[in-house]
């Protein structure tokens, strides 16, 4: 049971194949057998899932339920849940019980979803690998000695793992993208403002983006359907029509027009993932689609850029946490000064006091025109280089990452090589566009992702492509070692 995609399960319950209750309890046994190996989940809410897939049944039996209705779920702890801890895997937030949920919590809790757990995550979504949460770091169901990616690592390792049918993550420079191309499964970073960002903790303000998990194309749209539209809740939320997505999965891409970016086939690339990707080219001209080469001339500059607009914001959002009202607060501090001081220092790990202090740095007076500013004009030019392209092609693929997954610590004292593992995926978040990431073959036994890249609020087409592609390759439907293990 546990092996079908998000849409068979959701055809099962309509038919009465078997129950919510069912799917929930295979699920929790799974998780029970397998998280302590993979770390994958924060909280199990076990009860409450087994409660709410029952109320999800009685709904079923009516044959008015939506298509989520019974479907078991994760969020990454960064997502705020009434009544359920939300970390974003730090030791600042341990014991914060969110009051109120998050809009796409609250949406999925409509669907009639079934909340089964807080996934594990890089401490406050800053990381690549997953090795920077308070909890410990993520592994990889295909190899337990590489990382999973980051920061959405548990989310997408559950999803790979088969603990769970679908899960939500974040992306502010490729924490879905990049996870789900190192796991073998497909992630969607929608438009930014597509979403609503209310209840999702915040790292760099201008940049985050929640979106879908889960092992297809056609199970991110199901997902995203009901995770799209305006929320008045939030001030970057984009009033704009949500689409049928799973409706426009079976448009024929024949002449449809791909550009290949050459910024993203030079150095650095790895040779098998480049032949890996030249193969999806080949099963995509195959469907009838055109492939042009293209420029996106300030690539380059995406990840210099990205590191200083991010810390910068998260410097800025990070500021509340100082164990006055809500999280972490030391003991026994001397006075209000030595308060902020030390809950500062004893409860943020490393890699979050770096960005605030390079965000902080970034943003003090005499230097915010020589980085802020620059960075800010650059990244300008960034999305211009995309609208260019996109006046000459109709979507963008390119690698999703330049390597396979490393081992665990293997980069973990060198930021800057952390750091380069986002340079495919973060001008996207830069530039505010949809991207997707699709399973696409393996090296050395660990799978990679070929990404789409769409022009903006056109997530409905690359999702096509993904599933037109899907629905001739088998790289989704590959599973873990663990995985087999039923």
């Amino acid at each position: 049971m546990v092996t079908k995609t998000l849409a068979e399960l959701s055809l099962g319950l309509k038919q009465k194949t078997f129950s919510s209750v069912e799917i929930t309890k295979a699920y929790l046994e799974r998780i029970q057998k397998f998280n302590s190996k993979l770390n994958t989940f924060i909280t199990v809410c076990a009860e409450t899932a087994l409660e709410e897939a029952r109320l999800a049944d009685k709904h079923l039996q009516t044959g008015q339920a939506e298509p989520l209705t019974g479907i078991p779920l994760a969020y990454k702890d960064i997502f705020c849940t009434q009544g359920i801890k939300t970390s974003c895997g730090s030791k600042m937030l341990d014991n914060f019980i969110a009051p109120y949920d998050a809009t796409v919590a609250e949406k999925f809790k409509t669907a009639g979803v079934v909340l089964v757990g807080k996934t594990n995550m890089d401490e406050f979504a800053m990381g690549s690998s997953n090795e920077n949460s308070y909890y410990g770091p993520v592994k990889n169901p295909w190899d337990l000695n590489v990382v999973p990616g980051g920061s959405s690592g548990g989310s997408t390792a559950a999803v790979a793992a088969r603990l769970i049918a679908g899960a939500i993550g974040t992306d502010t420079g490729g924490s879905i993208r990049q996870p789900a191309a190192l796991c073998g499964v497909t992630g969607l970073k929608p438009t930014y403002g597509r979403v609503s960002r209310y209840g999702m903790v915040a790292f760099a303000s201008s940049l985050d983006q929640g979106g879908p998990i889960a092992q297809t194309a056609e199970d991110c749209a199901l997902l995203l359907q009901s995770m799209a539209g305006f929320d008045t809740k939030d001030s970057t939320s984009v009033n704009t029509p949500v689409p049928n997505y799973s409706g426009l999965l079976n448009t024929s891409i024949k002449g449809l027009k791909i550009g290949l970016p050459k910024e993203f086939f030079g150095e650095g690339l790895n040779p098998t993932i480049e032949g890996h990707v030249q193969n999806a080219i080949k099963e995509l001209e195959k469907l009838g689609a055109v492939f042009k080469e293209i420029t996106l001339p300030n690539t380059g500059l995406s990840i210099p850029v990205y590191y200083v607009i991010a810390p910068a914001e998260c410097s800025s959002n990070l500021s509340r946490y100082d164990g006055v009202r809500f999280g972490y607060r030391a003991k026994d501090p001397k006075n209000l000064e030595d308060l902020y001081k030390q809950s500062r220092t004893e409860a943020f790990g490393d890699e979050v006091k770096r960005r605030i202090l390079i965000g902080t740095y970034v943003l003090s007076s005499g230097y915010y025109d020589a980085y802020y500013l620059q960075a800010q004009k650059v990244r300008k030019l960034i999305s211009n280089d995309y609208q260019k392209a996109f006046k000459e092609v109709d979507i963008i693929l390119g690698p999703t990452t330049p390597t396979p997954a490393f081992n665990l610590g293997a980069k973990t004292a060198d930021p800057v090589s952390m750091y380069l593992c986002d340079i495919y995926t973060v001008s996207v978040n830069l530039a505010g566009l949809p991207g997707l990431s699709m399973p696409a073959g393996f090296v050395n036994n660990l799978p990679i992702g070929v990404q789409l890249i769409g022009n903006y609020f056109e997530e409905a087409r690359i999702l096509n492509v993904a599933h037109q592609f899907q629905k001739v390759t088998d790289w989704h439907k590959k599973m873990p070692p663990l995985g087999n293990t039923l």
